[in-house]
């Protein structure tokens, strides 16, 4: 048999080594030691990670890499984000938004990154962005699963006009239903507009993804109603509470009520490192909240997690780069997710977590699986995220849509320059 590629002697995520991978009409068709067999294509993969795509199951692509636009923050908060983004909305034009969409898309792809859930904003009476981002979506299907989330970023019953857009917007054929419960004017709106959104949910067979608390308030309690709604409507393992920062700073008795709520009811937590931490804790003086929500005691209770990127080069963050190493390395550090075990974990948080959040149909490194993977200039994830390791190339269907050559690292020692390839030197065993 002749196969559209195979890679030889590569390192997978659980472990296994110097297995060889065979792609055939865009799927994995074998993963074993030695595959002795032709193909079109043939990488060495030379001892490094091969892993499945990374996945970015939190983005705002309607407003990514408009920084600048048509101010800058100059608080970096949180509000004021909201209050630029409003005022670019009505200089938004369509050719604008895709080609900034296209042009992220693309930096995406060279990172490894095969599939983003985006919010898109549906207070826009025109519903520009929505349409953008769809065509968005058509145009990148060949090498890039979007999955777009109707995101009243203006408050469900706040904003005029958002009731009837978030159905409009689904009815064009977004895929999610969103909501910012703790955007309403009232925390009764706020609970309201959960149950609302999450019947529409249900009704539609769809799943949900809401921005759930993004405070620093302990009051900020939605995620209770989430869970609640969640379990009521028979929505288990389709609804997803991104951001909760609130969690952050409730009362800790309190929370142990909340996560066994939120298990019974397999509502998936999505967090956000990069923009939690900088977005949150801007009230405090000393000691600042690091504002990210509680990942370690979630993951204890069973809870699926996530981290997304959010932002790039937009209203609320004007760094950032698509690279969900980066998201993975913050978390460890933030969360203070530094045993072996914990830094496995947030690997899985930026791969086979959201993708499962997602839904997403044939990810995976098992035959049968979609021939979607990258290939790291490191031994293992943890090497992968401390390193941020270079893509070295990136698969689509059995296909490399991207390459990049690999790393060098100039190190001086004892004085004398000296060339050390970081993914071949040999750590301390632990």
């Amino acid at each position: 048999m002749t196969f559209d590629l195979i890679i030889r002697n590569a390192n997978l995520p659980d472990g296994r080594t110097g297995l060889d991978i065979a792609i055939k009409d865009g799927r994995i068709a074998a993963v074993e030691h030695g595959i002795h067999a032709e193909a079109s294509r043939i990488l060495d993969a030379g001892g490094y990670l091969v892993s499945p795509p990374f996945v970015d199951i939190h983005f705002h692509m309607d407003a990514t890499l408009s920084l600048g636009l048509p101010r800058l923050n100059q608080s970096g908060t949180l509000l004021e984000g909201i209050a630029l983004w409003g005022e670019l909305k009505p200089f938004l034009t369509p050719e604008a938004v895709i080609e900034r969409a296209l042009r992220y898309c693309d930096l995406a792809v060279s990172q490894g990154l095969l599939a983003i859930r985006s919010h898109v904003d549906i207070c826009d009476d025109r519903l520009l962005a929505v349409d953008a981002l769809l065509e968005v979506k058509r145009r990148v299907a060949p090498y890039l699963d979007l999955q777009l989330v109707a995101f009243p970023q203006d408050g469900y019953y706040r904003s005029p006009g958002a009731v009837d857009n978030l159905r409009h917007a689904l009815d064009k054929g977004v895929d999610v239903v969103g909501g910012i419960p703790h955007f309403e004017r009232t925390m009764a709106d706020g609970a309201a507009s959960v149950r609302e959104l999450c019947e529409i949910a249900a009704d539609r067979g769809l799943q949900v993804d809401m921005h759930c608390d993004e405070t620093d308030d302990p009051l900020s309690r939605h995620i209770e109603s989430l869970a609640y709604e969640t379990k009521r409507l028979g929505l288990q393992s389709r609804v997803a509470a991104s951001h909760l920062t609130s969690m952050h700073s409730m009362d800790n008795y309190y929370v142990s009520k909340l996560l066994p709520l939120m298990a019974e009811a397999g509502v998936a937590a999505i967090a956000n490192p990069l923009i939690n931490i900088v977005i949150q804790g801007r009230h405090d003086t000393y000691p600042k909240r690091r504002g990210m929500t509680r990942i370690p005691e979630m993951r204890d209770q069973g809870i699926v997690c996530a981290f997304g990127h959010d932002c790039v080069m937009d209203p609320w963050y004007s760094l950032g780069s698509g690279d969900m190493l980066e998201v993975a390395h913050m978390a460890i550090h933030v969360g203070h997710m530094t045993s072996r075990e914990a830094m496995r974990f947030c690997y899985d948080a930026v791969t086979i977590n959201p993708a499962r959040i997602m839904g997403l149909e044939g990810y995976g490194l098992e035959p049968g699986c979609n021939g979607d993977l990258v290939l790291l200039q490191a031994k293992d994830q943890i090497e992968a995220i401390r390193l941020k390791a270079s893509r070295l190339a990136v698969v689509r269907r059995g296909q490399v849509i991207a390459e990049t050559p690999a790393r060098i690292v100039h190190l001086q020692l004892d004085g004398r320059p000296n060339k050390v390839d970081p993914a071949t030197y040999a750590p301390i065993e632990i």
